[in-house]
């Protein structure tokens, strides 16, 4: 279908030509060859043409381009001042070189930065003149580098122009030309180079041409040791990267200079420092050090890869269950509780009414008033019965019928089949963990204590956070007012996370070595992530404009196609641990598990003092009363 609409803007381009030839003596044949280089571009395209041509070959240029490109055709003067022309990745520029003030056009678009990807350029050189000279001398004094698409049509003999693409490696580089293809009248097509690939990968070779990159160290003894693994906890993300940036560099042929900083980079009163503030000043062309994704670095910054994915995050032990809840109300559902208690009322009852039959059976028997171990229809007595079978315990009194003993046996077995129940839940619960803290708002009303990776970005942005959750973390866990803030080296960092109660801020992918290292298998089983720092993995970035950004985004996707990215990841990095071993994990029993059963015991020791003292103090009075009654019968007497 789209050969079919291009041979058809063809043939009413030839009957529109055919019909301008009989008007005027001669057409011009670069009207050809730019809309047949343009159509074989294949991009849709927006024309802007200088042309020194007379007023009807402008026409017929204008009106021939208006049907071979679908946007829109402009015909400007050479002194023409800059203007929106639409989006820059459609517009091409069309130069003719034997313009007088071309030279001055073209310094005017430098200025404008035209000569530079996305814009294409094509320059019409159409002196028969047999000079080997291909690079036009009105554009020499242009820099015109590796990501510019600029073509130049040189005349090669009638009817038929050879084409070339022209860039610099640098600013102070040679020329260097590339054949492009060639064009005729008769054949009214593009016959390119077949060796000529996309411009990134046509240009890749950059010739021992020297790539500035820059890297982030925070410990000064770290460039001695960017790949003998030695200390690789220590600027982890710059060491993993480092060979994947010289990998790069031997794609491109270029060579390499290092240049370190010792932050990634930040706005300080109105300007950037560290690697970002490189970037910035054009004194390197990309980072080596990838850095995170944040909205203030986009405009100043170009972002090209995520080669390492790693997160900064708080990792921590999942507490105990205790910590967060009552675990003698947890033992049972609400359900079972209210029918525990039904069923302990209804035995309440059942006893009280077979010591109440039994009462009157024996009314005759004298003894009975004397016999302690009876059980009498009294409610207190039957309550106590209760409470002593529920806590497992005897009772000094009973009943002594047949019923009465049946009743006693499925009082003792219904509580002891329960009080199994209650204590092996308990146990169970004992070694389960708490899944209550899944924000970063249960995190900061938790009881944990809080520890912070001692890095640059760690200390920057907890300082700066302001949204409500995240300021409140770093105001009262991290550095409450008054104390020092508890930023910490990984070592006891992770040291404290292992005794638990204990939520340390850091980077998973090294975290996770100490981790393997200081922590048993089965307490790798309850740790948890919750991401503090609202950014994604980190990426590589280059300079803005930098004319390597494509070269940079294709060799960096060979590395991690090739695998050369992961291998470096595996060696420096470590996955989140599996959960292996849980079952031979030693759970010991803390006061906070007995809290509760330890306050009810203080509360009944409280309790039983109380009545003790009242006891005692009822014991005095009556003594009291006693006496003044034998006083009072003395005198009498």
């Amino acid at each position: 279908m789209s050969k079919t609409l291009t041979a058809m803007k063809r043939l009413v381009l030839l009957i529109f030509l055919l019909f301008s030839y009989n008007c005027h003596a001669k057409i011009k044949i670069e009207i050809y060859a730019v809309g047949d280089i343009i159509s074989a571009m294949g991009k849709p395209s927006t024309v802007i043409a200088t042309l020194c041509w007379l007023d009807y070959e402008k026409v017929q240029f204008y009106k021939a381009m208006n049907i071979l490109v679908k946007n829109s055709v402009q015909v400007v003067a050479v002194n023409h001042t800059k203007e929106n022309y639409g989006q820059d990745q459609h517009i091409v520029f069309v130069a003719d070189l034997t313009c007088l003030n071309i030279s001055e056009y073209f310094d005017k678009k430098r200025e404008e930065s035209r000569f530079r990807s996305p814009y294409r350029w094509i320059l019409i050189d159409a002196n028969t003149n047999e000079s080997n000279d291909i690079i036009p001398e009105s554009i020499t004094h242009i820099d015109i580098l590796p990501d510019a698409e600029v073509i130049v049509i040189r005349y090669v003999k009638e009817d038929s122009f050879d084409l070339y693409s022209i860039y610099k490696i640098s600013a102070d580089d040679n020329w260097r030309r590339e054949f492009y293809g060639t064009w005729n009248l008769k054949d009214r097509s593009v016959i390119t180079n077949p060796y000529f690939e996309s411009y990134a990968l046509q240009r890749k070779d950059l010739l021992g041409y020297e790539i500035r990159i820059c890297y982030v160290l925070t410990d000064k003894d770290s460039v001695n040791h960017l790949t003998d693994e030695v200390n690789d906890h220590i600027d982890t993300i710059t060491k993993v990267n480092f060979p994947t940036t010289n990998h790069l560099i031997d794609f491109l042929n270029a060579s390499r200079k290092f240049i370190f900083a010792d932050t990634w980079g930040y706005r300080v009163n109105g300007t950037w420092n560290g690697m970002t503030g490189y970037l910035i000043r054009e004194e390197v062309e990309i980072g080596g050090s990838p850095m995170f994704f944040t909205s203030e670095r986009i405009s100043v910054v170009d972002y090209i890869a995520s080669p390492t994915p790693t997160r900064s995050k708080f990792v921590f032990q999942q507490p105990k269950l205790s910590y967060e809840n009552n675990l003698f109300a947890l033992s049972f559902r609400t359900s079972v509780w209210y029918s525990s208690t039904g069923l302990i009322v209804l035995l309440l009852l059942a006893i009280f009414v077979v010591a109440l039959w039994e009462w009157k059976k024996s009314a005759h028997d004298v003894k009975r008033e004397h016999d302690p171990g009876t059980l009498r229809a009294n409610l207190v007595d039957v309550t106590i019965l209760i409470f002593g079978a529920i806590c497992q315990q005897g009772s000094p009194a009973e009943l002594k019928g047949s019923l009465g003993r049946v009743v006693m046996l499925i009082l003792f077995l219904a509580l002891m089949f329960l009080y199994t129940s209650y204590s092996a839940n308990i146990v169970a619960l004992l070694q389960s963990s708490s899944s209550q803290i899944r924000t970063l708002d249960d995190l900061l009303h938790s009881r944990l204590k809080f520890g912070v990776h001692d890095t640059v970005f760690n200390r920057y942005y907890f300082s700066t956070a302001t949204e409500p959750v995240r300021k409140a973390i770093y105001e009262k866990k991290v550095a409450p007012p008054g104390t020092t803030p508890r930023f910490m080296t990984m070592d006891d960092g992770v040291k404290r996370m292992r005794k638990g109660l204990f939520a340390f801020h850091m980077e998973t992918g090294v975290g996770y070595k100490f981790v393997g290292k200081y922590f048993k298998e089965g307490e790798k089983c309850g740790l948890r992530e919750i991401q503090y720092l609202q950014v994604i993995d980190p990426w590589l970035a280059v300079r803005k404009n930098t004319p390597y950004k494509e070269m940079f985004k294709i060799g960096l996707k060979r590395i991690q196609e090739h695998g050369l990215q992961s291998r470096e990841n595996r060696l420096l990095y470590e996955k989140r641990p599996k959960c292996s071993g849980r079952e031979s994990n030693f759970v010991s029993v803390s006061m906070v598990d007995c809290y509760p059963a330890l306050l009810i015991l203080s509360y009944g020791a409280l309790l039983s003092l109380i009545c003790l003292g009242f006891e005692f103090t009822v014991h005095q009075r009556q003594k009291i009363i006693n006496k003044l009654s034998d006083c009072n019968g003395r005198q009498n007497i």
